[in-house]
């Protein structure tokens, strides 16, 4: 959508406003089903879960170009794709939590998100070849291969069995319990504070470079740049962070190392990336900014099966909940912002830094790497 918006907005006479609204309503359904599937995967299995939530997203994805005439549906065929991918993440941590011992977790959690990096970087290498509608038709379409591949080749024999049992086998847990503990709130906070720049950077990098820096439909296939260089720092620093732990660091040192690189380097390079005007240079910037936001996947993003083995998928839903409420803000205020600044993005991406550093600092001080829950 960041990239067929463009068109989008120029045939049915989007406003930045309208089109911030589109760009956010995703993350409304997202927020909505988080928790949903983190308490779905625990009681009927990560297997049905994720075959309802990617029939759900595709199904949602093949339906945009039927509804784009008309803002509201359109923005209601976003949500149904909010609500698919909700439920998603929560239920794949869940099965994480129960097969993947900790001296591999890094790298695991590396592999996905390098993974979805991967989607991102094929979407914005492959879409502005294509005339807009068949962006969606093509993506939903393969939506719906991946069900019939995953419902063949995958077994949930093993996903109910720790592989490293939890000290404390605490099924029943008050809700309230999932909002009391410091180490949780960290990582809740960190999850906040990496997504509000990567939510700007996905939203709005293809309209940025477009308006701002002048880009044109063969410019933009460089957007795919930064989520190559976010799928090959995750994996490199996912490996890197199970050396660590094999050569004897803590875990919690492990994870506060790759955290704070993961927040405060993004921090740094979103605000050299506000003050370049040369496209090149720009995309260097935005690349590397996002490219070492990879290293949160092991940093806080592994740390919940070791605070919480038991309620991993739950955490995950309930930090991954609040770290949607950026992707639902930043698309209206980021137009805001720039409407009321007369077009200057220095603002957007001042206030995405100190949100970083915010985020960084609490989780140094705040963090563990023990069971809570």
């Amino acid at each position: 959508m960041p990239i067929a918006i463009i068109p989008i907005a120029d045939q049915y006479k989007l406003d930045l406003h309208n089109q911030g609204w589109v760009l956010s309503s995703f993350a409304v359904g997202y927020m909505s089903s988080q928790v949903i599937g983190g308490s779905a995967a625990r009681k009927y299995g990560g297997k049905s879960v994720l075959t309802m939530a990617v029939i759900l997203w595709s199904l949602s994805t093949l339906m945009v170009p039927f509804f784009a005439d008309s803002i509201n549906a359109l923005i209601i065929s976003r949500v149904l794709l909010g609500l698919g991918e909700g439920l998603g993440l929560p239920t794949v941590f869940h099965i994480f939590a129960h097969t993947i011992p900790v001296e591999e977790r890094s790298r695991a959690f590396a592999y996905l998100v390098a993974f979805g990096s991967i989607g991102q970087t094929v979407a914005a290498l492959v879409c502005p070849h294509l005339h807009w509608p068949w962006m969606f038709y093509s993506f939903g379409f393969l939506g719906f291969i991946w069900v019939l591949v995953w419902c063949f080749f995958y077994s949930e024999t093993r996903q109910e069995e720790f592989v490293q049992p939890p000290k404390v086998n605490s099924t029943n847990v008050r809700w309230t319990e999932f909002l009391c503990h410091w180490p949780l709130w960290s990582m809740y906070l960190a999850h906040f504070s990496m997504n509000w720049s990567n939510y700007i950077i996905m939203q709005w990098l293809p309209t940025y470079l477009t308006r701002h820096l002048g880009a044109d439909a063969h410019h933009i296939m460089s957007t795919a740049v930064p989520y190559i260089m976010n799928s090959l720092l995750g994996v490199v620093a996912g490996h890197f962070a199970d050396s660590l732990v094999a050569n004897k660091w803590t875990v919690l040192s492990v994870r506060r190392l790759m955290t704070s690189v993961g927040l405060l380097g993004p921090g740094v390079f979103i605000l050299f990336f506000s003050m370049v005007n040369n496209l090149p240079l720009a995309v260097l910037f935005v690349s590397i900014s996002l490219g070492l936001s990879a290293c949160n996947s092991a940093g806080h993003l592994s740390n919940h099966p070791e605070v919480a083995p038991n309620h991993a998928g739950i955490t995950f839903a309930v930090s991954n909940t609040l770290a949607t409420i950026p992707g639902i803000t930043c698309g209206p205020l980021t137009a805001e912002l720039v409407t009321q600044s007369h077009g200057r993005w220095f603002p957007v991406f001042i206030i995405a830094a100190g949100v970083n550093f915010v985020g960084a600092i609490i989780y140094l001080s705040q963090s563990a790497a023990s069971q809570v829950l």
